[in-house]
């Protein structure tokens, strides 16, 4: 059997996905992954084998700066760090405006490539990076049936009378007013109604005989599934979604860093891990801001600068470990408390992990993640922009154990999910879901999906 993985050329993409791959390879299956090549060494650590697909303009190895972008991509990414001074509705706003650009991009050409991937490649099974509309509208226009990864928040596949890019719901340190959201919402509904005319135009000319879509963003595969805790996400909401299953995480297993490794036995003090990921470690202010706050702490600090410049931390403890990029995964497993963005990839392997996470979130689905940790009791989520040194680090306090109700009932309710989502991880939930729905897909055909 041959298993296909369809990715965008970026590392925070493609590591869940070939981490959930990593259940047929280890039953002797052939993994082969199509994506650019920017990300070509991931490919090659995990042992499959790979088939180029450059699905968009940009990419991201690991560590994004707005200088290794093509023209056009470096100044549209500085807008976006720009956009997140500024707040939730200013950052949500800008990523709107570029989301025809950014989402589908060159649909009739990536959408044929694609399927040339799939006929060369003959595949008895596809995943697909559910953000990846170019991939899974050739896939539609071909009939095909396929694995649909939601890899972010569940509200990515906006349900009921959502709109793509307007957060359902976002956490109590955010009080945009009425007329930011109307207008954010008047905004929104506007590139949802130009995104699926040209999502329709493109269907119309790879497969004239497909029904156009009302909400090409609500469009989704009929194997949906999504990388996130069920935990962790509104009963409301659920029972709105189509038939799906619920992953957990994809926790991938990390080669062993022996620096971390001497590092974490040095001592048994609390390890506090921070980390904005592979985008937003450029607010180097806010990482500043959260370092402040630690230092009186009787913690030692994992810190994982990214693209900010690490001589803003020289000033850090000297037990302290600071690094671009540090093994997330080894140190969520002996980390009393992560400070993160709320990305999908950080807050599901912490609560895998059992950790308690303050959260502060700047875009997309970063809000609605941050108040499923809130709502689930297993973390605080603080806006980035406004919460001061002393109130990051009182949270801080709260969440690694004081005496307080909150403080152990976050622990406590941390650990339980971990253990719960340990007992059966999302590579295993993936494969198992797949496997229960007989014939994976047709070859493909002429007849559409819709």
């Amino acid at each position: 059997m041959t298993v296909l993985v369809i990715s965008p050329d970026y590392a925070s993409h493609l590591l869940p996905l070939a981490t959930l791959a990593t259940a047929w390879r280890e039953r002797g299956e052939e993994v082969v992954v199509a994506t650019g090549p920017a990300t070509s060494s991931i490919v090659s650590d995990f042992g499959f084998s790979r088939v180029n697909l450059q699905l968009g303009r940009g990419s991201n190895p690991g560590v994004i700066r707005a200088e290794d972008q093509p023209v056009g991509e470096d100044e549209a990414l500085r807008g976006f760090f720009d956009a997140t001074r500024s707040g939730m509705i200013e950052t949500l706003r800008f990523q709107a405006e570029g989301r025809s650009s950014d989402l589908l991009y060159k649909p009739v050409e990536k959408a044929r490539e694609v399927l040339a991937v799939v006929e060369k490649t003959q595949p008895n099974q596809i995943l697909v990076d559910h953000l990846a509309f170019g991939a899974r509208l050739g896939l539609d226009a071909a009939g095909l049936t396929y694995g649909d990864v939601v890899l972010g928040h569940p509200s990515a596949l906006p349900i009921g009378e959502e709109v793509y890019g307007h957060p359902p719901f976002w956490p109590a340190a955010f009080t945009p007013s009425a007329q930011e959201l109307g207008e954010l919402r008047t905004l929104n509904e506007r590139i949802r109604d130009r995104f699926t005319a040209e999502w329709n135009a493109a269907l119309a000319i790879l497969n004239p005989d497909a029904r156009p879509t009302t909400d090409a963003f609500a469009e989704h595969g009929d194997l949906l599934m999504l990388n996130y805790p069920e935990a962790l996400h509104p009963p409301h909401r659920t029972a709105d979604l189509p038939r799906h299953v619920f992953l957990g995480s994809a926790v991938r297993t990390e080669p062993a860093d022996q620096e971390v490794e001497t590092w974490l036995a040095a001592s048994d003090r609390p390890v506090v891990y921070v980390s904005f990921g592979s985008f937003l470690s450029v607010r180097s202010d806010v990482l500043r801001r959260v370092a402040d706050a630690l230092q009186s702490l009787d913690v030692r600090v994992a810190l994982a600068t990214g693209s900010s410049d690490p001589a803003a931390f020289a000033g850090v403890p000297a037990d302290w470990l600071v690094r671009g990029f540090l093994p997330q995964v080894t140190l969520l497993e002996r980390a009393s408390l992560i400070v993160t963005h709320g990305g999908n990839n950080s807050v599901t392997e912490a609560a895998t992990a059992g950790v308690p996470q303050l959260v502060l979130p700047f875009s997309t689905d970063q809000f609605a993640g941050a108040a499923g940790v809130v709502d689930a009791g297993i973390g605080i989520a603080l806006d980035p922009n406004t919460a001061s040194v002393a109130e990051l680090r009182a949270a801080s306090i709260r969440l690694l154990g004081d005496t307080s109700d909150e403080a152990q009932s976050a622990q406590s309710r941390a650990r339980a999910l971990g253990e719960q989502l340990r007992a059966w991880p999302g590579p295993q939930r993936a494969y198992d879901f797949l496997a229960s729905q007989g014939t994976p897909h047709a070859r493909p055909a002429t007849a559409p999906r819709h």
